[in-house]
């Protein structure tokens, strides 16, 4: 599933290495800007902009994942990007980040942390 919206998906709808959801986020220019991947059985969560052009990463609407689904790619210069962390493992803008949006999974649902009642602000993805 590769809509765009809030972030507040099922859990089953992430694949893992598979096809992402892309979400609002404001704090990095809205519609779309921000993307969910499930990696290592986690729901990792990242700012939809490589650090290296400032172009969003996806190839095709919510498509992250490099054919083998182990990394993620920026579809402009091919930048490879571990997608537990975010670091820039091979391309241009090695040893740069994506910026990490906190999500978490509860009772079956994916959502950003500062989505849910009384939680602040986090700064990566979750745990």
């Amino acid at each position: 599933m590769a809509g765009t919206a809030r972030l507040n998906c099922p859990a089953g709808d992430l694949v893992e290495g598979g096809a992402g959801i892309r979400f609002d986020w404001p704090r990095a220019g809205g519609e779309g800007k921000g993307f969910v991947v499930r990696f290592d059985g986690q729901a990792r969560a990242f700012v939809n902009r490589c650090p290296h052009l400032g172009v969003e990463l996806d190839w095709q609407p919510g498509e992250f994942f490099e054919e083998s689904g182990l990394y993620l790619v920026c579809s402009t210069h091919g930048a490879i990007f571990d997608p537990s962390t975010g670091l820039c493992v091979e391309g241009p803008c090695r040893g740069a980040r994506l910026e990490a949006i906190a999500v978490e999974e509860r009772d079956g649902v994916v959502q950003l942390v500062d989505d849910s009642p009384g939680r602040g602000t986090g700064s990566g993805p979750s745990q």
